[in-house]
């Protein structure tokens, strides 16, 4: 299973919703423009939102598996996808990007297998 690398690409706030619907929070999000998680296979990132892991985790899941083109290919590298979190008035747009395997980890020893001589 390959890891995704997962970057904070952009954070709205809609403060007209806020005012209207929302009921007043203290601290509503962590997270920072820039700002990098590594994701391994199903495993959610230490400090990444469970909200924000929600509603990307299938898509890391399927890149993690080797998937590609997703929705019939609408990113440019079709190894990657462009996922927002479900909070409505706040949403934190993610990249999501599937990593290439190191050279350790295609070692056979890396996989549980005997070296070969």
């Amino acid at each position: 299973m390959k890891k995704c690398r997962i970057t904070v690409v952009r954070m709205a706030r809609y403060d007209d919703l806020i005012a209207i619907y929302e009921n007043p929070i203290e601290h509503a999000c962590d997270l920072r423009p820039g700002q990098v998680f590594i994701a391994d296979g199903w495993q959610k990132p230490a400090g990444l939102c469970q909200s924000a892991w929600d509603s990307m985790s299938p898509f890391v899941l399927a890149l993690s598996c080797g998937g590609a083109g997703l929705y019939g290919g609408w990113m440019k590298n079709p190894r990657s996808a462009m996922i927002s979190c479900n909070d409505g008035f706040r949403p934190v747009s993610f990249l999501i990007e599937a990593l290439e395997e190191s050279a350790d980890e295609n070692r056979p020893e890396a996989a549980g297998e005997a070296p070969h001589p």
